[in-house]
């Protein structure tokens, strides 16, 4: 665009001409990955009031059979103006569990909102600058919705954030040793479920929340497509065990550590060996069931992961192609054109 524009007898430079872009918003708006800005091309800000606030909290010494190590993450998502909240369990704070426990917690709410509001957690929030990272930006955007990662203010907010830590609390010291991932959630589900209803500390609190959902956007019909691959050690059994369920391999791999991966919107999950190389593919088998899954097929190589674009979005497909000229457009074109060919040929004084 900006070599068309030269020809046409634009003198100025090109971070000029880009800067008259987004000020004057002539780029052709994507639902999937527009931001909203601010008149000086700076996001725009979020009042206090406004998105679903996500908090991550960690607790010690979650159960063997967890097989989590020696913590667990809980990561809660609030809305501002109502006392609903949800949360889901995590192993950790890296970037695929952790978009895993956002788009539960967001199904749990019923819906998303226009903008997210995360604390420092590594995996969203650059930890020197505090500016979002780009990776979980294209989360954000998969899900229509802009990242804050503004330090959290005080007021309301601070003493929701407490009670919610408070309560959680309780919810931990009420897990039992014997107790499985899956049943740990649906008590922590049951909990939040139970605390849905208005908050006494708003001024309006006469006024019943409004129903699961409401005044929230619809979220897409798959996860976001993160890779969660972790090393695990196959039994004597000759299975490998992920997420409560026991995966058989196809030959005699006793000892040997091996990867698992499993794509989010995929129902199947892959197995491969330390160095990399294909083993078998499994249909993926609900959390915790305790199901024993045979390999789907033969041998098979890991595919590479598709971008996370939607499939609907005319824009990010074409991605920079040319796009034709409007009727106006052209018109214009051609009055510059002979503006400047009337310019060259005439006399000079």
């Amino acid at each position: 665009m900006f070599n068309e524009v030269v020809e046409l007898g634009y003198p100025g430079g090109y971070s000029t001409f880009t800067r008259a872009l987004r000020k004057h918003r002539i780029r052709p708006v994507c639902k999937h990955c527009r931001r909203i800005p601010h008149e000086d091309g700076k996001p725009a800000s979020q009042s206090a009031g406004e998105g679903i606030r996500f908090n991550v909290m960690m607790f010690p010494d979650p159960p063997a059979q967890w097989d989590y190590g020696s913590r667990v993450y809980v990561l809660t998502a609030s809305l501002p103006d109502s006392s609903r909240w949800r949360a889901a369990v995590t192993e950790n704070q890296e970037f695929p569990e952790l978009v895993e426990a956002v788009d539960k917690t967001l199904r749990r709410l019923g819906g998303t909102s226009q903008c997210w509001r995360f604390d420092q957690v590594p995996s969203v929030c650059c930890p020197t600058t505090g500016r979002a990272a780009p990776e979980f930006s294209r989360v954000a955007d998969y899900y229509g919705a802009t990242l804050d990662c503004r330090p959290r203010q005080e007021g309301r907010e601070g003493v929701v954030r407490q009670d919610l830590q408070s309560v959680l609390r309780f919810w931990w010291r009420s897990v039992r040793d014997d107790v499985c991932v899956r049943a740990a959630q649906r008590g922590l589900d049951h909990l939040a479920e139970r605390m849905d209803g208005p908050d006494p500390r708003r001024p309006d609190a006469h006024r019943a929340d409004p129903p699961p959902g409401a005044g929230l956007r619809e979220l897409p019909a798959l996860p976001f497509p993160a890779r969660i691959c972790t090393v695990r050690s196959v039994t004597s059994q000759n299975v490998v065990i992920f997420r409560g369920n026991s995966y058989e391999l196809p030959v005699d791999l006793r000892g040997a550590l091996v990867e698992v991966c499993w794509r989010l919107d995929e129902p199947y999950l892959s197995i491969a060996t330390a160095g990399g190389a294909g083993i078998a593919r499994y249909t993926l088998a609900p959390p915790e069931a305790g199901l024993v899954v045979a390999p789907k097929g033969t041998d098979m190589a890991l595919e590479r992961p598709r971008p996370a674009v939607p499939q609907d979005s005319t824009l990010c497909r074409t991605g920079s192609a040319p796009r034709p000229l409007s009727p106006a457009a052209q018109a214009e074109a051609d009055d510059l054109r002979g503006r400047n060919l009337r310019a060259a040929t005439s006399p000079q004084d």
